[in-house]
């Protein structure tokens, strides 16, 4: 059996204790950088090892070396540089703050050779039994992640030329991860949802921009960045309304998207949220072609601990089997666990048993062993 696989889950998990505790020391600058790698290594062998307990046959390293689920590796990309500012500056999230860091574009976009999520795959590969994965954000992070006013780099006042330089950046990217020994990258391009939200689609029209050319341009950039892609390669696509600290930022369902998620971004898997009525209806998955390509409907929620049934999961899959095929169709969190280094407001245990979850699940309905 190979990938895809029926049970799957997004990325993210909960910092172990001893990888906490290291980076909390290093910076303080009470330990050396070798000192936080080998407890990093530590931390990232329990949660391999935990997820391959729950018999899952795909893991990640839980994206545990990160403190953001997407500024660590946009801060790795040449002519990218972060910048600390006030609190009042953090991205509002429902009843939370998140810190006040932003990314500036000082100049040519570039994917160095020396990226340092490379090496955290290479470790994840070498020392699991199962299918490794990686997730890393998607190109149109880095544009609606930037404020105009912190785009500096000249060339990049014109916003096609910016796009340009993203979808090559990620398309480098890509390659070099294959490079690396990647067969299944997944890229999180979650602001497809945010601009089906009235305010964030306020925001952008504020800054000059149409919500919907920007739904067809980050399509555009994604299907750049893997439309090379070597054949035994899988793509994954996430997309969720915002996960930090079980709160979140956006609103609305995927009708407005769905068209340009699965048929113009060139993904092979779709990891939808759909946990909760901001998500809408099941509806738009009608639009996913006949073929290949699954969804992973994220009817379990990654927000709190309360644990689904596979009854409610199975009533759920039936639903969405009346829009597309069951056999295009398999079962995983609607997000991660920790899209950043503070995690969801749920305890490890919690964790194990949404992951055991996603297994029976499989199990029960596709008779995934």
């Amino acid at each position: 059996m190979s990938a895809p696989y029926r049970a799957d889950h997004v990325g993210s998990l909960l910092r172990a204790a001893v990888i906490k505790a290291a980076q909390e020391k290093f910076a303080q600058k009470a330990i050396s950088a070798a000192e936080l790698k080998a407890a990093e290594d530590e931390g990232v062998l329990g949660l391999i090892k935990m997820q391959e307990e729950v018999g899952l046959h795909v893991v990640t390293d839980g994206e545990a070396r990160r403190h953001f689920w997407h500024y660590d590796f946009l801060g790795g990309l040449e002519g990218v540089k972060f910048v600390s500012g006030e609190a009042e500056q953090g991205i509002a999230f429902q009843g939370a703050k998140h810190p006040p860091t932003f990314p500036t574009i000082t100049g040519k976009l570039d994917f160095p050779d020396d990226h340092p999520m490379l090496e955290h795959f290479k470790f994840l590969a070498a020392h699991t039994k199962v299918t490794p994965k990686i997730a890393i954000p998607g190109p149109s992070v880095a544009h609606f992640r930037t404020a105009r006013a912190d785009v500096l780099a000249p060339q990049y006042q014109d916003v096609e030329v910016l796009f340009a330089d993203l979808a090559s950046t990620f398309a480098k990217a890509v390659q070099k991860f294959y490079d690396a020994g990647c067969r299944y990258l997944q890229m999180d391009d979650i602001y497809f949802a945010y601009l089906v939200d009235d305010k964030q689609r306020a925001m952008k029209k504020a800054e000059g921009l149409d919500p919907d050319w920007l739904i067809e341009k980050y399509a555009w950039m994604m299907n750049e960045a893997v439309k090379n892609r070597p054949a035994d390669m899988l793509i994954g696509l996430h997309i969720c309304r915002g996960n930090f600290r079980s709160t979140w930022v956006a609103e609305g369902g995927y009708d407005a998207v769905a068209d340009a998620i699965f048929n113009q971004t060139g993904a092979d898997l779709f990891f939808l949220e759909y946990d909760s009525d901001r998500a809408g209806g099941l509806e738009p998955l009608r639009l996913l072609a006949k073929g290949k390509q699954r969804v992973y409907p994220g009817f379990i929620t990654t927000k709190t601990g309360a644990l689904e049934t596979i009854d409610m999961l199975r009533r759920q899959i039936d639903k969405a089997a009346q829009f597309c095929d069951l056999d295009q169709l398999g079962i995983a969190p609607q997000c991660g666990f920790s899209s950043t280094e503070h995690g969801n407001a749920i305890t490890e245990d919690d964790q194990r048993r949404k992951l055991e979850l996603v297994v029976q699940t499989a199990q029960a309905i596709w008779g995934e062993p």
